[in-house]
């Protein structure tokens, strides 16, 4: 098979041709067709997430989507022809996505939702595990709560948002004031990350704060979210690096919760929530409540280095996607 390989960090990929073993107990063989591109595939390309444990030379790519072509042993979930989705590689020294197949966890693939083509499937999965991680597994959102959304228009805060909707709640997401739009469009209530927190907090809440606080930017958001949640509060974060001062969480009796999605993958523990989480996500999308952004341009194998340049600068429009499959674009359902 076809895979894009990371020979050196912050070069370009390298369009090689690698055996592929059969799948051994536990694993299938997935021919994909898809891989989403996220802010992480970026950080260890430039050599600058040591936390991914990804040595090289590498295929990278946590993301994909694609087609079950064979089964190992003990494989009962999945079958010959089941179309799939996932987070299974890409990092821990585990091949990733951007290549014409994998041999990957059965634990970690979920059937793609059914609504969805390849291409959106393979936007999903990093992004809906993580905000699931924060909204449900350790918030346990319910309807009436007032939940804030850190970044709301970002990969992780647009599924973030859409889920904490699916469960009946009240949200609120910040963003730049070009997206507004979008924020809106989601069925959230738009705040501009300029205005400061304790205005918002006082003219939304009437200076009570949030039920619960998601924070998908880190830095000053995370700071911002500490004073933004009510007494007895929850905040989640999925970009707690830095040094950040917990007396306004104590002093509300307030707790906050970290988000590391990569944990299943790097210490094997807890791969078939993911699984879980995936199926449960599937529902949502094809009930109509989840849907992921997707950039419109398409790029493959060959053109790898141009979709990662058009990430960094910032150019998206929703997730990008690197169609993989004979280097076709992947439309099909």
């Amino acid at each position: 098979m076809q895979a894009a390989i990371l020979e050196t960090h912050t070069e370009a990929f390298t369009l090689k041709t690698i055996m592929l073993p059969e799948p051994g107990p536990g694993q299938v063989r997935v021919r994909i067709a898809a891989s989403g591109v996220n802010p992480l595939d970026l950080k260890i390309h430039q050599g600058q997430a040591a936390h991914a444990k990804h040595p090289l030379p590498a295929v990278l790519g946590l993301d994909l989507a694609g087609t079950v072509e064979a089964v190992g042993e003990g494989v009962t979930r999945f079958r010959p022809g089941d179309a799939v989705y996932g987070m299974t590689g890409g990092v821990g020294g585990h091949q990733g996505s951007l290549a014409q197949a994998a041999i990957v966890d059965a634990d970690l693939l979920a059937i793609k939702p059914a609504n969805l083509s390849m291409r959106e499937a393979a936007a999903l999965p990093l992004i809906t595990i993580t905000a699931w991680e924060g909204m449900v597994d350790r918030m346990n959102v319910k309807a009436g709560e007032t939940v804030l959304v850190q970044g709301g228009a970002g990969g992780v805060g647009h599924v973030a948002v859409q889920i904490a909707l699916s469960r009946g709640a009240e949200v609120f997401a910040t963003g730049s004031a070009g997206q507004r739009g979008v924020i809106e469009r989601l069925g959230a209530i738009f705040i501009d990350r300029e205005e400061p927190v304790a205005d918002y907090v006082a003219r939304l809440t009437g200076g009570e704060g949030f039920d619960r606080v998601y924070d998908t930017v880190g830095g000053v958001a995370l700071d911002a979210s500490f004073q933004a949640v009510r007494r007895f509060g929850h905040v989640v974060s999925c970009l707690g690096w830095g040094t950040h001062a917990l007396a306004p969480l104590s002093f509300k009796g307030a707790s906050y919760s970290g988000v590391f999605t990569l944990m299943p993958l790097l210490s094997g523990v807890g791969r078939a929530h993911h699984g879980e989480i995936l199926a449960q996500a599937a529902q949502l999308v094809e009930a109509g409540s989840l849907l992921p952004m997707v950039d419109p341009r398409h790029f493959t194998l060959e053109t790898v280095c141009d979709a990662y340049r058009t990430l960094r600068a910032g150019e998206g429009r929703g997730k990008i996607v690197v169609d993989v499959a004979n280097g076709e674009p992947s439309e099909g359902k």
